[in-house]
């Protein structure tokens, strides 16, 4: 029979991947701004007459932010994906508490999902689970 650190280590694990995946869909709204920087960028003349379309300095406005802002969540979607795998393998105690401390930044279930890992990464029976992965600093 599982003992109940198990079994929570096992839902936080898929919780991480159900937060990861509405992370990741949340970074595609981006794609918006993105397409049109680019298409500022590119083709100035479909935006209004010789003369008088936006500057290129808009278009690069757009598509870094729009980029950096699509990058920034998908590398954040990744991190978590690859902590909820190290949670239910019990690996890389350091990783899942970072993760869970990024997860924070995204509210509400993101906040939620962290401060939960965090309370049970913190137990002394979770950090056994572990075993020799948890840095001493941390035992």
């Amino acid at each position: 029979m599982k003992s109940e650190d198990e079994e929570q280590l096992r839902l936080l694990s898929i919780f991480h991947y159900v937060c990861a995946g509405l992370i990741a869909l949340c970074a595609c709204i981006p794609i918006f701004h993105l397409a049109i920087g680019l298409a500022i960028i590119i083709r100035p003349e479909v935006f209004g007459p010789a003369g008088n379309h936006p500057p290129a300095i808009m278009g690069w406005l757009f598509a870094l932010l729009g980029g950096g802002i699509i990058l920034f969540g998908w590398t954040v979607a990744g991190l978590l994906v690859f902590a909820g795998r190290c949670l239910s393998q019990r690996r890389h105690y350091t990783l899942c508490l970072v993760a869970a401390g990024v997860s924070c930044l995204f509210m509400p279930f993101g906040t939620v999902l962290g401060v939960f890992t965090i309370v049970v990464l913190s137990r002394p029976t979770v950090k056994s689970l572990f075993g020799k992965n948890v840095p001493p600093v941390f035992s």
